[in-house]
């Protein structure tokens, strides 16, 4: 299960220079001096949330051209959660201690302070986030600011002020400066809170590299061929937080669930908050020239790229709409089955998160589908209604909602 935050503030280059970029987009800068900043795609809401729960990704085979078996995107990123799943359960199995029991940590002054500045950006860029963590035990909710952070600044750099300044050297570095950091060989004061968070926790380098992953690819593609190559960029965006995330949130001790199903249902929020993104910011990423909409469903459709950079809300595009629409609804019901299988503290940012992003869906249909020039977005009233049902859907674990349906 990932952390339930949005990020609904925009980027600015004080938060940038904060967060110790200078020398990662200075030395860049040796490399290229030309960038397209239109290559870039405003991910702000990329870290928003993705639930765990007990759905199973379907893998398959696909044919290449040349008429041989590939993995499909599903396959690659299931080899990547059982992998996850492992390294936790080998802990589980080499760590008599709970981790909800145990007592406040006391760190050194740097290190303390250190959390404690991430904590300052949560509450700061993701208040909602913020509210729930302050539910979960103390050493949980340090980790999930430190990893938080850590995905704030990697988003930052491909989608900050300075964006036009990156290049895949930068990236490079950035991921030298993240295998350092797991090596417990920390940069600066934020990196430290990240080191000590994953010697603490099973949390494997793999989703953080695949992040970084995430962003190169937004630097040299602007085009989907098919749902197989956006469901891989979804889960580079942000499913892959949910792998980071789930190891720290914790599962329910009394949950029947397998590892790899709740790891599942964390990858199955995280690709429908990004899907959500996508349909959300159709009209924003065409300004920039590019369509995350897969290229052979919008053909089938009778719909092209001019379709899409003209804003004409047709019943052709309404139609299509729908479609994508309950695609990504799926993904919502898939990770819903789930999040009750989180540590009962974990459980009410990640149903908060769940909640508010499934009625953006609802808004771009109250809007007849104009995601060309019309934003859909949850208001403050309904966010702020939205969290009480939240909080009393995280009162319920796995074990009592089965006990009160027999």
């Amino acid at each position: 299960m990932s952390v339930a935050v949005s990020w609904v503030a925009s980027p600015n280059s004080e938060l940038l220079s904060r967060y110790g970029f200078e020398r990662v987009i200075e030395s860049s800068r040796f490399f290229s001096s030309r960038q397209n900043p239109k290559a870039i795609k405003s991910r702000k809401q990329r870290w928003s949330g993705n639930g765990g729960g007990g759905g199973v990704v379907v893998s398959s085979m696909v044919a290449s051209p040349a008429g041989e078996l590939t993995l499909s995107s599903e396959e690659k990123v299931y080899n990547v959660v059982l992998k996850q799943a492992a390294l936790v359960n080998r802990q589980l199995r080499s760590a008599p201690a709970d981790v909800d029991v145990k007592p406040d940590v006391v760190l050194p002054g740097t290190l303390s302070e250190a959390y404690d500045r991430c904590g300052e950006v949560c509450a700061e860029y993701a208040k909602t986030f913020y509210l729930g963590t302050l539910l979960m035990t103390p050493e949980r909710r340090k980790a999930i600011w430190a990893i938080y952070v850590w995905c704030r600044r990697t988003d930052e750099l491909v989608d900050g002020p300075n964006a036009s300044h990156i290049t895949p050297t930068a990236l490079d570095r950035w991921e030298a400066r993240l295998d350092d950091l797991f090596r417990g060989r920390p940069f600066d004061m934020l990196d430290a809170a990240l080191a000590d968070t994953v010697s603490q926790y099973p949390v494997d380098i793999q989703p953080f590299r695949d992040m970084i992953e995430g962003m190169r690819m937004d630097l040299r593609k602007s085009r989907y061929q098919n749902f197989d190559e956006l469901y891989m960029y979804c889960y580079y965006v942000a499913g892959t937080v949910g792998l980071m995330s789930v190891p720290v949130m914790g599962i329910d001790p009394k949950s029947k669930a397998t590892t790899e199903s709740v790891y599942n249902a964390a990858l199955a929020l995280g690709i429908a908050n990004q899907l959500t993104n996508i349909l959300r910011d159709v009209g924003e990423d065409a300004r920039r020239g590019r369509v995350y909409l897969p290229q052979d469903e919008l053909t089938q459709a009778g719909l092209s790229d001019e379709d899409i950079f003209a804003g004409r809300v047709t019943e052709k595009w309404r139609n299509f709409m729908k479609m994508q629409i309950k695609r990504a609804r799926k993904f919502f019901d898939e990770a819903e089955k789930g999040v009750t299988e989180l540590s009962s503290a974990s459980r009410w940012p990640v149903w908060a998160s769940l909640l508010l992003y499934r009625r953006i869906l609802d808004e771009i249909e109250a809007n007849d589908y104009n995601n060309f020039t019309k934003r859909a977005y949850v208001s403050k009233a309904k966010k702020i209604a939205a969290l009480p049902a939240a909080y009393a859907k995280s009162l319920f674990s796995s074990s009592r909602l089965s006990s009160s349906s027999t």
